[in-house]
């Protein structure tokens, strides 16, 4: 049975359940199983000895989302090559890619977790009865040592921008 999480995290207000252990800095990251814009399987190990930046997403077609995964976009565009960004939500594979093709998105790898949530029990963003992923940022050096934190505490506000992206320089 996974484990049930409350008055960790809001949407517009109203108190949501998270399902899944809560991630702690110093913690290894845990396997997870999510599919590319290709259906194709892909897993934490597929990402190998690189710093990860995961941005966590309830949805692109919202406003929030979009320009959080914006955002991301460009800052990928400053950073080296041993650092990748990935931005996992439940949104189908061909929305994804459908929504990174109209917002220009090509920086950032988006990876759906739709299929069996594994990613949002693993990581203790799944959103109980709404099978959303709560808003997140998690930073993981090349060992997939958990190296920052953050679960959004509103899922309609954006996540600390700087402090993600210097946890990353950190990591460089």
């Amino acid at each position: 049975m996974n484990q049930e999480r409350i008055n960790v995290t809001m949407m517009k207000g109203n108190p949501l359940i998270l399902i899944g252990a809560e991630i702690k800095i110093g913690d290894k990251a845990p396997e997870f199983k999510v599919v590319n814009t290709d259906l194709a399987a892909k897993s934490l190990a597929d990402f190998g000895n690189k710093v990860k930046l995961i941005s966590v997403v309830p949805s692109l077609d919202t406003s929030v989302c979009d320009l959080q995964t914006r955002r991301f976009n460009e800052e990928a565009a400053k950073i080296g090559k041993d650092i990748i960004i990935l931005t996992i939500s439940m949104d189908l594979p061909f929305a994804q890619a459908r929504w990174c093709g109209a917002a220009g998105v090509d920086r950032v790898i988006t990876l759906s977790d739709y299929q069996e949530a594994s990613f949002g029990k693993a990581f203790g963003v799944l959103i109980k009865g709404l099978r959303l992923l709560n808003r997140a940022i998690f930073v993981l050096d090349k060992q997939n040592i958990v190296r920052y934190v953050e679960y959004v505490k509103e899922n309609t506000t954006l996540p600390d921008f700087d402090s993600a992206l210097a946890a990353v320089k950190k990591l460089m």
